[in-house]
Formats: C-alpha cells, sequence, structure tokens
C-alpha cells in the first residue's frame, strides 16, 4: 500500500510540473502565415552541361622509321624546340650504305649484259632478214635481248630504293614544333620489319591546344558548334579557362554500358599553362540569353491556399497554362504569362507580367507543430479548410 501510494504521488507531481510550464508558456501560439516574394527582373539565363576531357594539342605528329638499324645518333631531347627539315636522329648507315653498293654492281652487270644482247639482236636481224637465219634463232636472240633490257629496268629500281632507303637513315622533323616525347636512345636497335618504330611524338603548335571531352548520350543532344566553353585543370584550380566547341564526334564510345560522344573544344594557350594530358573539368554553355526578364521557377508553380486567408482576403484566379499571382491590397490576383527558356531555377517571362513586379514564390508557416509539419512535408499541398478546427480539436484532447 506505502509504495502504491508512493507512485501516485509521483504521477501527481509530473502532471502538475507539466501543467505549471504550459501555462508559462502561454499555450499554443497561432499560426502564421508569411510570403516569400521576388521580384521579375532582368537576369542572365544559361544552362551547361558538365564532363571531363583531356588536353591535347591540335596537330601532333609521331615520327618514325622506315627502315632497320641502330641509332647512331640524337639531336634533340624533350622539350627540344624544332623546324620542319631539321635532323633529329640517324641511323648507322654501314648495312645501307652496303646495300646500296650491291644493287648499284647489279646494275652495271645488267647493263653489260644488255649491251651485249642489243648487238647480238642486231646482227641476228640483219641475218634474218637476208635469210641467213633460222626464224627460231632470231626469235631467241630477240628473247634475250629482251630479258636483259627488263633486268636494267629491275635493277635500276633496286638502286633507287637503296638510294631511298639510304636517304630515311637520317631523320627529320616533318614539322615546326616541340618535341613531346622520345622513344628511343642513341645505340637502341630499331626493327621495321611489321611496323613503323614510333621515335618522337613532336607537337605543332602548343600555344593552340584543344580538349577532347567525353559527353554523355543524354546531353549530346543540346551540344551545337559554336557554344561557348568554360573549364579548368587541377594544376590551376583558380584560373578559368575558355573556349568553344569546334566539333561534335558521331562516334560513339561504350564502356561499361555507357554511352559517351567525343567533343572538340579548342582551347587557346598563350601563356602555356595548359599541357597536354592535363584533366579538363568543362562546362558547355548549351543555352545562353542575357538580361531577359525572369522570375524564380518556384513562381509558376505557386497556388494561394484558402484555407490560410486571413480575414478580409481573397483569391482571384483565372484559367492559364501558365500564371504569377501577386498579392494586391489582400487580394492574391493571378497573371497569364508566357515563358520562355529556363534552367529550372529561373524562367524567362515573355509577356503578362511587367519589370519589377513583386510576385509571390512561397509561403511560410509558424507557430504550431502540425502546421510546421505540413509546411515541411510540401508546401504546394492544399490545407484541409477547418486545419484551424482540427488542431484546436487536438489540442482540447491533449
Amino acid at each position: 500500500m506505502k509504495k502504491n501510494k508512493k507512485l501516485l504521488i509521483a504521477a501527481g507531481a509530473v502532471v502538475l510540473i507539466a501543467i505549471v510550464a504550459w501555462m508559462l508558456s502561454g499555450g499554443k501560439k497561432e499560426e502564421e502565415v508569411t510570403f516569400e516574394t521576388a521580384k521579375a527582373e532582368r537576369q542572365d539565363i544559361h544552362t551547361t552541361i558538365t564532363a571531363t576531357g583531356t588536353i591535347e594539342p591540335v596537330t601532333s605528329v609521331t615520327v618514325g622509321t622506315q627502315v632497320s638499324g641502330i641509332v647512331s645518333k640524337l639531336y634533340v631531347d624533350y622539350n627540344s624546340v624544332v623546324k620542319k627539315g631539321q635532323v633529329i636522329a640517324e641511323l648507322d648507315r654501314t648495312n645501307l650504305t652496303s646495300e646500296l653498293n650491291r644493287s648499284k654492281a647489279e646494275l652495271t652487270s645488267a647493263q653489260s649484259t644488255l649491251n651485249y644482247e642489243t648487238a647480238n639482236f642486231k646482227r641476228y636481224q640483219t641475218l634474218f632478214d637476208k635469210g641467213l637465219v633460222s626464224a627460231n634463232d632470231y626469235e631467241n636472240a630477240k628473247l634475250s635481248y629482251e630479258k636483259a633490257r627488263q633486268t636494267v629496268n629491275s635493277a635500276r629500281e633496286s638502286v633507287q630504293k637503296a638510294q631511298t632507303n639510304l636517304g630515311y637513315a637520317t631523320i627529320t622533323s616533318p614539322i615546326d614544333g616541340v618535341v613531346l616525347s622520345k622513344s628511343v636512345e642513341e645505340g637502341q636497335t630499331v626493327a621495321a620489319s611489321f611496323n613503323t618504330p614510333e621515335l618522337f611524338n613532336i607537337a605543332q603548335d602548343l600555344t593552340d591546344m584543344r580538349v577532347i571531352a567525353d559527353i554523355d548520350e543524354a546531353d549530346i543532344g543540346g551540344v551545337k558548334e559554336g557554344q561557348r566553353v568554360t573549364f579548368t585543370v587541377d594544376a590551376f584550380p583558380d584560373d578559368k579557362f575558355e573556349g568553344q566547341v569546334t566539333q561534335v564526334r558521331q562516334e560513339a564510345t561504350t564502356t561499361s554500358n555507357v554511352v559517351t560522344y567525343e567533343v572538340v573544344i579548342s582551347a587557346p594557350n598563350k601563356d602555356l599553362k595548359l599541357k597536354p594530358g592535363l584533366t579538363a573539368n568543362v562546362t558547355i554553355y548549351t543555352l545562353e540569353k542575357n538580361q531577359v526578364l525572369a522570375v524564380p521557377s518556384k513562381a509558376l508553380r505557386f497556388m494561394p491556399n484558402e484555407a490560410l486567408l486571413k480575414k478580409g482576403e481573397k483569391i482571384e484566379d483565372i484559367e492559364a497554362p501558365f500564371k504569377i499571382w501577386t498579392l494586391e491590397g489582400g487580394t492574391f490576383k493571378a497573371h497569364k504569362v508566357e515563358t520562355g527558356i529556363t534552367n529550372g531555377i529561373l524562367t524567362e517571362i515573355t509577356s503578362g507580367l511587367s519589370e519589377n513586379t513583386e510576385v509571390l514564390v512561397d509561403f511560410n508557416i509558424s507557430g504550431g507543430e502540425e502546421a510546421q509539419g505540413q509546411q515541411a512535408a510540401n508546401p504546394f499541398m492544399p490545407r484541409p479548410r477547418n486545419n484551424r478546427n482540427q488542431q484546436g480539436q487536438q489540442g482540447q484532447k491533449k
């Protein structure tokens, strides 16, 4: 019995404290509705696409060799500035010179044979015309002459080829530019049996770079040549570089079921900050309009709630695909408007609204836990007319 009595006393004390606290707080506060407004004013509206890409020279040439041999001399290194026609490397010429000399010797021998067969054929032709030799002997002499003549032509081609190969031992720069990479060292053997060995990579002009960006298939439809582009690189995080779209390539690349398209972006590089291979964080401005009349996009979704009207306030609504609301002397008035472009945050208003007009964007409810909860859930959902009555009933039940 004593234990039950103590529990009752404790419970009563808790109830008493709760009543006192409620009285000191002044009870539940009334709801207060405030409206958020914004001016219809001139603003810039942009829509953008972001992507990543790689910096590379506009023109770069891989220099190789068409003949095999040992690299005997290198005249350039990384970052060397070269001119078109400048000798940048040489291969050992020993074997190539021997091949040329052998071809020349074969040509000399073939020419001697041709000289003999020519004289022999002329002799047989004279005898055949006089009927002193058979037709068979004449045809054999003619055939030997033709073979000797073809052998000389073949030997000449061999000499020409050997001379050309000897010329390939001297490697020159095909363009004016800068050496980006060097793949060989002196004394190294290069073999050109199946493919052309890469010796150097030369960029023509590092002041004229480009970005190759990979654009997702969902965004590629909005990318067009001539659009403005800004990009940054991690090497210079505080600098923003500018360029424009110069090419949208049609070939698709699929990686892990993700389809992308390459977009080429110009990247002027007068100060030489951009280096080949840097990763660029690209922003493509797919749509730009400057100084157009605009309002926050939320204003087009705003709708007055009759349940929250104060005494004397009213609503003047109209039927329209797009409308903007204003509060004029206690009247919520709808205005039919026509819209232009939007980036999701701002929407262009092309007609139906004057500049500097205060438009309703949103509303806020303060005072009352239930009202705050409804607003947090969705401020655009209609409230029931008996909202306040329901709150009063719940307060009485509590």
